[in-house]
């Protein structure tokens, strides 16, 4: 989890993930932060009118190597640091976890970007190693419309910038 603006000699190699959220081509990795927070969810009705958990913004803390907190992950989504850079996403394509209880792999295109710094560059954003982040199985029904939950997750965020 080096920030490789800083240190560009101890390159970070991609994650092995499938071909459907691989950055693009030129790309290479300038930033690797281990998140830990939570998936917010609220009880409304779904598409299909049913009452489901639909998901509502991830809140959580963004971590280099040595667990400093460099940052923080929101609404948007959202990925601010420490030193004022910050980036909204959008994602493009997703995978499967491969644990079952987890929320999906996604790969996201920065739409947006404010002040100075780390992510001043990034142009891709991929979330691996997912572990939890699901909503409820159960508890969403007419007694809990509107209601909240939270569920607690951790992910590795890789961020992405054209190779120079």
């Amino acid at each position: 989890m080096i920030p490789l603006a800083s240190a560009n000699a101890q390159k970070v190699p991609p994650p092995d993930v499938p071909k459907a959220i691989q950055a693009p081509a030129g790309e290479e990795v300038v930033l690797l932060v281990h998140a830990s927070g939570s998936q917010n969810y609220t009880c409304k009705a779904g598409t299909d009118g049913k009452l489901a958990w639909i998901f509502k913004a991830p809140e959580a803390e963004l971590k280099d190597g040595s667990g400093k907190v460099i940052g923080s992950h929101f609404a948007g989504p959202t990925w601010k640091l420490n030193d004022s850079s910050e980036i909204t996403g959008k994602p493009s394509a997703h995978v499967d976890s491969p644990d079952p209880d987890s929320i999906a792999w996604l790969l996201g295109s920065v739409v947006s970007h404010s002040g100075k710094g780390l992510l001043t560059s990034v142009t891709t954003i991929q979330r691996v190693h997912t572990h939890g982040g699901k909503p409820p199985a159960a508890g969403c029904d007419e007694s809990h419309h509107d209601a909240e939950t939270k569920s607690s997750y951790t992910a590795d965020y890789y961020f992405y910038a054209p190779a120079k």
